[in-house]
């Protein structure tokens, strides 16, 4: 990873900083006046260049904010905080409008500062995949009839500016549609600025949208501009428009006829060239019988209506699909593409996918940290695609390889699953097939309890006297690893959500071999 670079004067500041860092395995390196950065961003390759920058205001030589602004004209995309003494939060705030990403008040509680710097690092980060995704990744992928449909659409709207509104079911690729929409159309060379207006509080959407004067309201120390001043000249992207609050339909309204608008707390008039795409997943139509969204609002949006039709509809694009996500996922964690088996592939393409497309590339990147060879087998599938087929992760998990394996299929497995078993190996479709000992009585259970039931039996039955450690052990292990995946590696963020301390994450860690 690149470093951080930490410029102030300050050598205890410096060196508090370089240590706590260097704890958490983020290098650094340390500058003391403005000029010298200056002139390492000159001389260093953009490649080795800093990952973010924390500089203070005051220093011998030259000026934080100063900085900043040159800063940003060489490296618009680099995350910048400002440490500052409490007398200077005002410049500090300041700052936000150069393109600070934060302001760290001195004295500060390190580890809210170090917390701060991963924050930014991992904002980072994101910012560089989503740019290698958009410049070396195909924008949309399908070869479906229904994908071919809407790619004919993109390409006669390609020279239109006309609203445009997408449908589909959540994680079908609408965002991908309206990002598509814009490259090819002629604000190509505008900003593309998305926002979802249901993920933001009511309270603050009004502000998101539009922006707000100084003073505006408790907070407002600075004037802020909204996301419509923001995509001036390009495309602003409104994802769950039918979440949007009944009122502020009523703005929406206004500024689509005749393109004014004013700040919360403004006075004057704003006017803003956009062109802009809307999408959702709910019935609009219905939305509006039932008076939560406003009708003329509705058919101003409804120009052009492009659906996006769900992963299960385009079931002959799930292979190409997943062998391009299982690229993706291996070169975000630099490691080498996993394979996936013909029975596997042909039973993910049984799988009804509620979440479309994301999940699809969540099931992608789940595989590439948890399945345990190269290979990806039919076992090694996420268990709610197991589920579905009618079987479990530990039934499958425990199958011997197909030589040594006694026949055996679950009397109520669906044609899917018998299939691709079959694929595998004849013997895996016998239909008959007569246990040896006489089942012990069990309580009946249902989900991932009941696979682990049948391991336990299974242990038990071998006359195993280690049965909790094992089992023990393997929840540990996956427990961990899941937390771990879903914070991409962050030990302390993993920690807290498993609601245990970073001594004990560090140390299971190590008694499982999971460094």
């Amino acid at each position: 990873m690149k470093p951080i670079w930490i410029v102030d004067d300050d050598q205890s500041i410096r060196f508090v900083l370089e240590k706590a860092l260097l704890r958490e395995n983020l290098p650094t390196r340390s500058f003391t006046n403005p000029q010298d950065v200056l002139k390492a961003l000159t001389d260093t390759p953009e490649s080795e260049g800093p990952q973010i920058l924390v500089s203070d205001i005051r220093m011998p030589g030259g000026s934080g904010l100063e900085l900043l602004e040159k800063v940003k004209e060489m490296l618009p995309g680099l995350p910048v905080i400002i440490m500052t003494a409490f007398s200077d939060l005002d410049s500090a705030v300041s700052a936000f409008q150069g393109g600070a990403f934060e302001y760290l008040p001195k004295p500060f509680d390190l580890p809210k500062a170090v917390e701060l710097i991963r924050r930014a690092v991992e904002e980072s980060q994101r910012e560089e995949v989503a740019e290698e995704r958009m410049t070396a990744a195909p924008e949309m992928l399908g070869q479906a009839p229904a994908m071919q449909d809407v790619f004919r659409a993109i390409g006669r709207l390609s020279q239109s500016q006309v609203t445009v509104l997408i449908t589909g079911e959540s994680g079908s690729g609408k965002e991908l549609v309206a990002r598509a929409l814009h490259k090819h159309s002629p604000r190509a060379a505008g900003p593309f600025v998305a926002i979802n207006t249901a993920a933001i509080p009511k309270d603050l959407l009004e502000s998101e949208l539009f922006g707000h004067e100084r003073g505006a309201f408790t907070g407002a120390q600075t004037m802020r501009r909204g996301r419509f001043e923001q995509a001036d000249g390009g495309t602003l992207f409104l994802d769950e428009i039918g979440d949007m609050p009944f009122d502020l339909q009523t703005r929406l309204l206004r500024v689509l006829s005749d393109g004014n608008f004013y700040r919360v707390g403004g006075h004057s008039a704003v006017r803003a060239n956009v062109r802009v795409i809307a999408a959702t997943h709910q019935n609009l139509e219905q939305r509006v019988k039932e008076g939560v969204f406003r009708e003329d609002l509705f058919h101003r949006l409804n120009v052009i209506r492009l659906r996006l039709p769900a992963l299960r509809e385009r079931r002959e694009d799930v292979p190409m699909l997943t062998r391009f996500f299982l690229q993706q996922s291996a070169k975000q964690l630099g490691v080498e593409p996993k394979r996936i088996s013909e029975p596997a592939i042909r039973l993910l393409g049984t799988f009804d996918f509620p979440g479309n497309v994301r999940q699809l590339e969540n099931v992608c990147h789940w595989l590439t940290v948890m399945a345990p060879a190269q290979v990806i087998e039919l076992k090694d599938l996420p268990p709610e695609v197991l589920a579905m087929a009618g079987t479990s992760v530990a039934a499958l998990a425990a199958m011997p390889e197909p030589a040594a394996l006694t026949p055996f299929v679950p009397p109520a497995a669906p044609a899917a699953l018998s299939e691709a078993l079959q694929t595998v190996s004849p013997a895996y479709a016998a239909p008959d097939f007569a246990p040896a000992l006489e089942p012990v009585p069990v309580p009946p259970v249902s989900g991932w309890e009941s696979g682990l039931q049948a391991e336990a039996l299974a242990l038990l039955e071998e006359g195993r006297t280690d049965v909790w450690d094992v089992l023990t052990r393997r929840f540990e292990t996956k427990l961990i690893q899941t937390a771990l995946v879903n914070t991409r590696g962050r030990r302390i963020e993993a920690a807290h959500k498993l609601g245990i301390g970073r001594n004990t994450i560090t140390r299971k860690i190590q008694e499982l071999n999971l460094e």
